[in-house]
């Protein structure tokens, strides 16, 4: 039985699915708030991340690896270049804002900025959470 404390590992229980949520809501409001896919993906990695530390790497080698978060990270390279790519397609220019712009100040109201942020999320949650793997539990990486 790995990681920590019984108190540690009951409070990462109640509070990790609240910081990634939190996350979440960062990246899919980023247009109308301060912060977007970057903030985001970092907080949703701290949640992966607090569960390794709290739970050790031996409990959440079923749950989370390596190979899952460098997936995750390229499908979100790999969706951004689509979305940046597609108004190439439809015979335009380099990130043409190719759905239409709504109401201001709700959540469909920025064009392809949610979906740009939706990918850099994705992008930088799953190689901020693989860099930590990578540094920082490397026996964990050699096992898998």
């Amino acid at each position: 039985m790995g990681g920590m404390t019984v108190i540690v590992k009951t409070i990462t229980r109640l509070i990790a699915g609240f910081i990634f949520l939190y996350g979440v809501y960062i990246v899919l409001h980023g247009h109308l708030t301060p912060g977007g896919g970057f903030a985001g993906g970092v907080i949703i990695a701290a949640a992966f991340i607090l569960l390794i530390l709290s739970f050790g790497t031996l409990e959440m080698k079923e749950r989370v690896s390596y190979a899952f978060g460098s997936l995750l990270e390229s499908i979100g390279g790999l969706m951004f270049i689509l979305v940046a790519a597609f108004g190439l397609l439809l015979g335009s220019y380099f990130f043409l804002n190719f759905i239409p712009k709504g109401t201001p100040l709700r959540l469909v109201s920025a064009g392809i900025i949610p979906l740009a942020n939706i990918a850099i999320g994705i992008k930088v949650g799953a190689g901020l959470f693989s860099i930590f793997l990578a540094l920082g539990a490397s026996k964990y990486i050699m096992k898998e």
